[in-house]
């Protein structure tokens, strides 16, 4: 299994060889980066490509490590008992199976599944070590059945963060790293290519001109992603803005046409318009 760009994905050769590199390991790909720089969206293509199905855990800061492998439904239990339902002698019934569980149950035959466990960084931090066990055997007990869950193949484990929180050395250490960096501007242009592959170079050389610029601009509390930038490209165009407005807006200093798919919050429109009044006088 050898993973490479797609025809919705532009993967640096830095990037290209770490995915190749924990498939090898058969270790969990640590992805780091800003948001907006395709890191769960990795998954999604590294599955398209090689045939694989994906798996998805979005983890919420409520989420508990328990629930990827499983949930024992108590509730409805006894709510069946006092009903009468038969089911209730069947505790295997009310056990609900995690995204882990799902993996670990993908068809042997198959290429491996991959699993995408998305913003690991929100959970609380004993989260990670939470799954060290389960993540490096690849197995674990089910209590209330007395069942123990093998996985039939080892899953490909994508793991995501925006670094909101410092991840444990143990965990860190059974991982293969990589940081996405943001891409150059030569990189975004090819990116764009794959989206809007009949935009015209004036308005995309214009476009991407003022949104690394604004990328540059001191004090700004969210630079814009590149999910934002391919939003603004699309509604620039929807709208039929010309590259020349582009460039008034940014030789006058102002805020550029659509600002809100950049700018998104006051703190930062603020200071847009306070640099350009500044550059005016």
């Amino acid at each position: 299994m050898h993973f490479d760009s797609t025809d919705h994905y532009i993967a640096s050769s830095a990037l290209k060889q770490a995915v190749n590199a924990a498939i090898a390991l058969q270790k969990p790909l640590l992805i780091k980066g800003e948001p907006g720089t395709g890191k769960t969206l990795l998954a999604e293509e590294l599955a398209k490509s090689t045939g694989s199905e994906l798996i998805q855990w979005h983890i919420k800061s409520t989420t508990k490590a328990q629930q990827g492998l499983y949930e024992y439904d108590a509730v409805s239990r006894l709510r069946d008992s006092q009903l009468g339902d038969e089911r209730v002698h069947d505790i295997g019934n009310y056990i609900v199976k995690g995204k882990l569980w799902q993996a670990f149950a993908s068809d042997e035959q198959g290429p491996r599944p991959v699993l995408l466990i998305d913003e690991i960084d929100k959970a609380d931090i004993e989260f990670p070590n939470d799954l060290l066990l389960e993540l490096d055997k690849m197995e674990f007990f089910v209590y209330e059945t007395g069942e123990r869950v093998v996985a039939k193949q080892r899953p490909i484990v994508i793991i995501t963060s925006n670094n909101e929180k410092e991840l444990p050395d143990a965990f860190l250490r059974r991982c293969f790293f990589h940081y996405i960096d943001f891409p150059s501007p030569d990189e975004m242009q090819q990116i764009v290519d794959v989206h809007y592959p009949n935009i015209k170079q004036t308005l995309l050389r214009e476009a991407l001109e003022v949104f690394f610029g604004l990328r540059q601009v001191d004090g700004l509390k969210k630079k814009p992603s590149t999910s934002e930038l391919l939003d603004w490209l699309k509604l620039l165009m929807a709208e039929d803005i010309s590259p020349e407005v582009l460039q008034q807006s940014a030789d006058k200093g102002g805020l550029m046409p659509l600002f809100g798919a950049l700018l998104k919050n006051e703190q930062d429109v603020s200071l847009i318009e306070k640099l350009a009044f500044m550059s005016r006088r």
